[in-house]
């Protein structure tokens, strides 16, 4: 699996100029695409709907049930569901770019979820999320929980959050794109519907974990007794 370097640059300067790399084209690419299947499921809702609003409105039912279980309530998991949804979508189809034929080798076309700074911004998001629910909820008084004689461990563990998520995010994605690339230039016959199997549920899993992990942060920042 080859990422390349920079496909062309914009130039601000004749000092600045800003590398566009192939993560970057495939992340706008998915972006795009979320933008319109968001735009033609919604722009005439109906009371009973039909086709893509049907499967759109079935797909986040069923991740406001699953997140329910975690966050405690079904009226919990509708009021943070815009954020993590948008966490699960984007990474999944993220994921899902690098089965595409020649991912990672065709040039434009890179998974952005096997680059460590797209993990690390979107585990930046998820960090500054969790901060912002928490104040909102508790004001001042969610800074209380700092003030003990493990301080030092607790915001250290605030850091730890997005650095861990990051990074098994990356780390099972880049992994797994190497194996299948591996795989396929051994046994480029026999090995790609097994592997497009495996990539299909692996690249669920990553993108479900990322948002359930994002969803028992903003828990803790949220609860009663943090």
């Amino acid at each position: 699996m080859e990422h390349g370097g920079a496909l062309f640059y914009l130039k601000f300067s004749e000092q600045y100029k800003f590398g566009v790399t192939s993560t970057m084209t495939t992340m706008l690419a998915v972006t795009v695409l979320l933008t319109l299947l968001s735009y033609f499921a919604t722009r005439k809702l109906q009371e009973r709907p039909k086709g893509l609003q049907n499967l759109m409105e079935a797909a986040l039912d069923a991740l406001r049930g699953f997140l329910a279980g975690v966050l405690g309530s079904d009226s919990i998991a509708r009021r943070y569901l815009p954020l993590l949804a948008t966490f699960f979508l984007f990474i999944l189809f993220s994921n899902y770019s690098g089965l595409l034929p020649m991912a990672g080798h065709l040039p434009g076309l890179a998974p952005p979820t096997a680059t460590l700074s797209v993990t690390a911004g979107l585990a930046i998001v998820s960090f500054f999320a969790v901060q912002f629910y928490g104040f909102k909820t508790h004001k001042l008084g969610y800074f209380r929980h700092f003030l003990s004689p493990i301080m030092p461990l607790l915001i250290l563990e605030e850091f730890i959050h997005p650095l861990s998520l990051s990074l098994r995010l990356y780390g099972n994605i880049f992994g797994e794109e190497t194996v299948s690339s591996s795989i396929f230039g051994i046994v480029p016959l026999l090995a790609p519907l097994p592997m497009y199997v495996l990539g299909i549920l692996f690249g669920a899993v990553q993108a479900l974990v990322f948002t359930v992990l994002t969803s028992i942060y903003i828990s803790t920042a949220t609860g009663k007794g943090h």
